[in-house]
């Protein structure tokens, strides 16, 4: 299940990429999220039944605003970077978030242990190789900074969701999340695609684009979602990290075969270098301790 869930999420980044030939990246990751909010109604109706961790509607409301607005933020800035860069700069340094985490959780007076420091060092070795080309800084591509900065946001929202998750049902809190960042993107979308120099999407443009719009919706949000949930009922929390982030390498295969996406050998030692990284970010502390014995 949470391989699968890592397929869903690495391939999705095709279809959001394809999704905008016709739609502008704000509107078409407001359609999409609607979509995935509604789906994912069923999934309460049938999973909520089982769940006793409501907590206080209004702490549901708030949580479901604050990550929600975090996550249309993050969602919003990685659709318009998708649109200048690739799809497998994107996935990997999207993946970044892994490591970005722990650093923003120094603010919150959490600590960081040495091998974490490490896996900042090299992710931002592989980040340089990955997306600095030869000329240097002067020819740094303008999608990768963006989706530099969708990482640093998804690591906030992710905090966010750290500080709401265990006082609220889960799903339901994934549900109001995904409506306002929806509805938030929709009314951005009228001022901010235009400012981007893309037109306003017809309901032809909508349903010429309905196989990305409705595999990111559906398949990205609510399908993925819940093979998540199920996935990590038995499985542990450090192994279900690590099998998530495989989204990076499925997103890098997808742009090569599905969008014939090239990579040279520089940055795909970029991307060797931070998913080792990531993977290693994700393990538990006690599998990083050298064995006496």
């Amino acid at each position: 299940m949470l391989m699968t869930t890592a397929l869903i999420w690495g391939t999705a980044f095709v279809a959001q990429k394809s999704g905008m030939e016709l739609i502008g990246p704000i509107a078409f990751n407001g359609i999409r999220t609607l979509i995935g909010a509604f789906a994912l109604i069923p999934v309460i109706l049938i999973m909520g039944k089982d769940n006793k961790a409501e907590g206080s509607g209004k702490t549901l409301i708030i949580g479901g605003i604050c990550c929600g607005l975090a996550l249309g933020t993050a969602g919003n800035i990685q659709q318009i970077g998708l649109y200048y860069t690739s799809v497998a700069h994107s996935g990997f340094i999207t993946a970044l978030y892994v490591v970005i985490v722990p650093l923003l959780g120094l603010f919150l007076k959490k600590r960081i242990s040495p091998v974490m420091w490490c896996c900042v060092i090299a992710s931002a070795i592989g980040l340089y190789l990955l997306c600095i080309p030869a000329g240097g800084f002067g020819a740094i591509n303008s999608g990768d900074i963006l989706v530099f900065v969708c990482a640093i946001c998804f690591a906030i929202h992710i905090l966010i969701i750290d500080y709401f998750s265990p006082k609220v049902d889960g799903v339901k809190l994934s549900c109001i999340q995904f409506f306002v960042a929806g509805s938030v993107s929709i009314i951005i979308s009228f001022f901010a695609d235009p400012a981007l120099g893309f037109d306003l999407p017809s309901a032809g443009d909508i349903c010429a684009s309905w196989l990305s719009i409705l595999y990111t919706g559906i398949m990205s949000c609510t399908v993925a979602y819940t093979l998540q949930i199920l996935g990590q009922k038995e499985t542990e929390p450090a192994i279900a990290s690590m099998i998530l982030s495989l989204e990076s390498v499925f997103a890098l295969i997808g742009g090569m075969i599905l969008l014939g996406e090239i990579m040279s050998l520089r940055e795909i030692i970029g991307c060797v270098i931070m998913f080792t990284a990531v993977f290693v970010a994700n393990l538990p502390e006690d599998a990083l301790r050298i064995s006496k014995s």
